[in-house]
């Protein structure tokens, strides 16, 4: 029998439309989306199922948003397959805002508190840096000691009187099969991605992101989450969670909490956490949410693993079938 680990994606996932069908379908699905949209107080389903574009993708709206979708799939699959998420999965993942995803699918965190931590996350990562100051890039073809050689040596601003100024630029998501995202002041972004072009890596590219996420520019947004999920209430998950800064399992509420803090200017250890999974047994690896991102990456790190992702009615019925 297959051993199944649920995983949730991040942003750069969403797509104006998602969730409409499954609204239309499911009246679980409903029942999500109009939850979400009474605690923010806003018609978040009506931006997801119709736009615009602009207005969904600002991190506010894409990060709550994205998090209603998985886990108005996994509500979905659960009543059309009469089970529970423990009664199928062994652990449970997600990359960066999907973190949040994988604590409320595994009943750490309420559906209610995970939307509204996601839109004070989501508004404190666009705030901690002005608008321009920051930048992330794509490097392909690099491994994760790679890019840290060339985000260290991007680092250093050298001015014409021949003084140095460090600027941030780090790795931001290891995310397997080659590829590592990098994050910090926008000069210094550029800076690598000459650099990783020089020394031949395949290929290194501005990414079109709105605030530098997970590096340490990302402080403040830090120091607001601490607060928020201080106040916040954690159970210990059903399901163990693999916790992206450590790619190790979790179980622990207040340990929970401080790894969540640290994720915000911390490197969203991707391709370690899906090598950990299989370490722990899993070679199945389910996707439930908006996009397929997730399951592309897991094929690039664990080949031998099967990966799927179900984000509308036809494929929950195709993952059903394996389930």
């Amino acid at each position: 029998m297959p051993v199944h680990a649920f995983i949730f994606p991040g942003q750069g996932s969403q797509v104006t439309g998602m969730g409409r069908d499954l609204a239309a379908a499911f009246a679980p699905a409903r029942e999500v989306f109009g939850e979400v949209d009474e605690v923010l107080k806003q018609k978040l389903s009506k931006l997801m199922f119709e736009g615009p574009p602009e207005t969904l993708t600002r991190t506010e709206n894409t990060q709550p948003a994205l998090m209603a979708m998985s886990i108005a799939v996994l509500r979905v699959l659960e009543h059309e397959g009469g089970f529970r998420l423990m009664d199928k999965a062994v652990l449970v993942a997600g990359h960066s805002l999907g973190e949040y995803s994988a604590l409320a699918a595994a009943g750490s965190l309420t559906l209610a508190d995970a939307a509204l931590l996601l839109r004070r996350r989501g508004t404190a990562m666009q705030d901690a840096v002005a608008a321009g100051e920051g930048a992330m890039a794509a490097l392909l073809g690099v491994e994760l000691d790679q890019a840290m050689a060339i985000c260290a040596d991007a680092a250093v601003l050298v001015h014409e009187d021949g003084t140095e100024e460090r600027q941030v630029v780090e790795p931001a998501n290891d995310n397997g099969g080659g590829q590592v995202v990098i994050s910090g002041h926008r000069a210094a972004v550029e800076r690598a991605i000459d650099l990783a072009k020089a020394r031949g890596v395949r290929r290194a590219m501005l990414l079109p992101v709105s605030a530098p996420f997970h590096c340490a520019l990302m402080a403040p947004a830090a120091e607001v989450m601490a607060e928020a999920l201080g106040d916040a209430t954690l159970r210990p998950p059903e399901v163990p969670v693999v916790a992206n800064v450590t790619a190790e399992r979790v179980t622990e509420p207040d340990e929970i909490r401080d790894l969540l803090v640290r994720q915000v200017t911390g490197t969203v250890r991707w391709r370690e956490s899906v090598l950990a999974c299989t370490a722990m047994g899993v070679d199945s690896f389910l996707e439930l949410g908006a996009g397929k991102v997730l399951s592309g990456l897991v094929r690039r790190i664990s080949p031998d693993s099967a990966a799927i992702s179900a984000g509308t009615p036809s494929e929950i019925e195709a993952m059903l079938r394996l389930l």
